[in-house]
């Protein structure tokens, strides 16, 4: 497993008439991501051309931590039980930094 920092950007698409719905989600779901042991930041976007367009990008001390975010109690009740009913899509990207 990777022991450096990994970095998430994840695009969310919410239905139409559910973007409200998604943000009320995603800022409780902001707070109790925040509080994890391995969480660095959690940070949340909305497009400027399509309001329906939500970019988070989060930072974990490394892959354990991702892996313990994705498995928490508060990802998958509001995550997986909540806001994926009311999206059209949902992309996830884990990355590293380059060096370059």
């Amino acid at each position: 497993m990777n022991d450096e920092p990994i970095y998430l950007f994840a695009t969310w698409q919410a239905k139409d008439g559910q973007i409200d719905a998604v943000l009320d989600i995603l800022r409780e779901l902001a707070v109790k991501s925040r509080e994890e042991e391995g969480n660095l930041f959690y940070k949340i976007h909305q497009g400027m051309a399509d309001k329906n367009t939500i970019i988070l990008y989060e930072g974990y001390k490394d892959e354990a931590a991702l892996a313990a975010h994705r498995a928490s109690e508060h990802f998958q009740s509001m995550v997986i039980g909540k806001a994926v009913s009311l999206l059209e899509n949902r992309v996830g990207v884990p990355t590293v930094p380059l060096d370059i």
